[in-house]
């Protein structure tokens, strides 16, 4: 099971054919979370971690609003329970955030002259042959 679950409810129908994905994306998960980070740098560590967390959220998103495998009942029980982030989820639904890879590259905040993260920029408007990276989540293009 994905985490101990906060509810007494039991979930929806359609749970056993999602659990088994939401299984393996937890072990790895855990995985991530106890891996080595000797020789990383501070923020690469947090990379993998990033990376299931939007995986999973996908997958949710992708049953529900894409192929339209799960009900809303189900859908709205992994929004509940935090299995899928309904934040990231929301970006997702609106135009030019199709992509996105993580909040925190779109919060101006966090960066050093109050833009958006390099993930943000077009490969067109980039150099040519130039591999970037967000520092936050190590994304290499979440913008289209």
């Amino acid at each position: 099971m994905p985490r101990v679950r906060r509810s007494r409810k039991p979930p929806p129908d359609g749970w056993e054919l999602i659990e088994p994905t939401l299984d393996e994306l937890d072990q790895k998960m855990r995985e991530a979370e106890s891996e080595s980070h000797d020789g990383k740098r501070k923020v690469e560590t947090l990379w993998p971690i990033f990376k299931l967390h939007h995986q999973k959220s996908r997958y949710i998103y992708d049953l529900f609003y894409r192929r339209k495998a799960i009900s809303r009942e189900l859908y709205e029980f992994c929004l509940k329970e935090a299995i899928a982030d309904k934040n990231l989820i929301a970006k997702w639904k609106k135009q030019g955030y199709e992509n996105l890879c993580c909040l925190r590259c779109i919060q101006a905040r966090d960066t050093n002259f109050g833009t958006n993260c390099i993930c943000r920029v077009p490969k067109s408007k980039l150099e040519a042959g130039k591999v970037v990276e967000c520092v936050h989540c190590g994304c290499r293009g979440c913008s289209g």
